[in-house]
């Protein structure tokens, strides 16, 4: 928990330097310039149906992701590093975006790759860390499998000899249009600069 507060205190003295960058990219791409960092699908792919649950216990499906963007992360809250940075980058990238005046920014959504300890309840006090605009969901192994594959997002739970494990898997952030249609993603490593000016432009 230490190297979280580390992490989320290291991303406030960022913001605090890159206050400008937003409007440094948009002087230079403009607003109707191409994505420079995202991977753009030549087709948004529908995804499959499928049935999770959100950090308060309801209901997450293909309607929860109707009518706004998101960005979906595949993570678990024991995660020691690329899952609290990666968090970290979307919640500045989200700050950032914001107070450059834009109206909107995608949903942050963190899908758990470890349901058996990310419950409803731990996965709203992990997200809760981040500050606004971050979702928490979690739900069985076979209804995340659903959404992985389809997704090509992979994850295994390797378990040494005395019962611990963490959990391999994916890092990309998927770019989810208002359709729930799979649009973009972003590969690692990430960046706040990269999600400041990518996001603005795929989601206008």
């Amino acid at each position: 928990m230490a190297s979280l507060r580390n992490i989320l205190a290291t991303g406030l003295v960022i913001t605090a330097f890159a206050g400008g960058t937003l409007f440094m990219v948009l002087a230079f791409q403009g607003p109707r310039g191409q994505p420079l960092h995202a991977t753009i699908l030549p087709q948004a792919a529908a995804l499959p149906r499928f049935s999770l649950l959100d950090q308060n216990g309801a209901v997450f499906n293909n309607e929860s992701l109707n009518d706004h963007w998101s960005l979906i992360f595949f993570g678990f809250t024991h995660c020691p590093d690329i899952c609290p940075a990666t968090l970290t980058q979307l919640a500045m990238a989200r700050s950032q975006v914001l107070a450059g005046g834009e109206g909107t920014f995608p949903d942050i959504v963190l899908i758990s790759v470890d349901p058996e300890r990310d419950t409803p309840e731990v996965m709203a006090a992990y997200v809760g860390q981040f500050g606004d605009g971050l979702k928490g969901v979690t739900g069985s192994v076979t209804e995340l499998r659903k959404l992985t594959s389809a997704l090509g997002i992979f994850f295994e739970k390797p378990v040494d000899e005395n019962g611990n494990y963490g959990v391999n898997h994916s890092a990309v952030v998927i770019v989810i249009n208002k359709r729930a249609e799979f649009h973009a993603l972003f590969s690692a490593p990430h960046s706040v600069d990269h999600f400041v000016a990518d996001i603005p432009l795929i989601t206008d």
